[in-house]
């Protein structure tokens, strides 16, 4: 540690302290991100969420979409996640992160995200073994409205510390964290509703599109956080003109 001369501890900076600050950035910036879109204390839609608004943290960040009371999976995720894991997670359930044993635990965090909703913060550890050395981790999981109203979709981020080793790489929950997501009496629209639905049939909103089936269009935070120079085009055929 530094920090000023003193038997009292008065202005000492503990470099433990400045370390883990400095590893949950990522963390700190999509929350942020996401509470600055709470500003009519509402739960954010996802088509408002823009990657360049977290542009630092894309690497450590996920959207995730509902497909069961107490389970999502990934829609697009950060290259860090797939990194853990060994392969390409976009499309996989987010409790392939978890281990067995505590998948139920994560399931009704889960649950509860959607339901109430609610933000949810996880502590995580990821146990040494051969070739694997001990990972510490930190998640944090907030709703998401879709355009029809329903919330039924979550923005996140992972941050771990720790080489990652040999993949895939799981994680045990050390502690869990749920947080109203909303003032008391603040409810989002139930889908159907005239709320819920007006202007959203016929009008696009801003941020971006979900991602279409096959592979006709790639997400824009998908391509912001993976995104590399693309290589020149040589080509094969010439054309020769003749005007003889």
């Amino acid at each position: 540690m530094f920090g000023s001369k003193g038997g009292n501890g008065r202005g000492i900076l503990s470099m433990t302290d400045h370390e883990k600050t400095r590893n949950l950035a990522p963390i700190k910036t999509v929350e942020s991100y996401w509470l600055g879109l709470c500003g009519d204390e509402q739960v954010p839609l996802r088509s408002q969420v823009d990657p360049r608004g977290i542009e630092s943290a894309l690497e450590n960040a996920f959207l995730l979409e509902k497909i069961a009371p107490s389970m999502a999976k990934l829609r697009v995720a950060g290259s860090h996640l797939s990194d853990l894991m060994g392969m390409q997670v976009s499309g996989m359930p987010l409790s392939s992160l978890i281990s067995p044993g505590d998948r139920e635990r994560f399931g009704q965090a889960v649950e509860r995200l959607f339901a109430e909703p609610s933000i949810v913060h996880l502590t995580l550890r990821a146990d040494d073994g051969f070739g694997k050395p001990a990972i510490e981790g930190h998640m944090i999981l907030m709703p998401l409205r879709s355009d029809f109203g329903d919330v039924s979709r979550g923005l996140g981020a992972l941050v771990t510390k720790g080489r990652i080793g040999r993949t895939p790489r799981r994680f045990k929950i050390t502690s869990i964290e749920v947080t109203p997501a909303l003032k008391p009496g603040v409810l989002a629209p139930l889908p159907g509703t005239p709320a819920a639905l007006e202007g959203t049939q016929h009008r696009r909103l801003p941020g971006f599109a979900e991602a279409r089936a096959g592979y006709e269009q790639v997400d824009q935070m998908q391509a912001a956080a993976q995104e590399k120079p693309a290589l020149a085009q040589r080509g094969h055929l010439k054309l020769i003109v003749s005007n003889d």
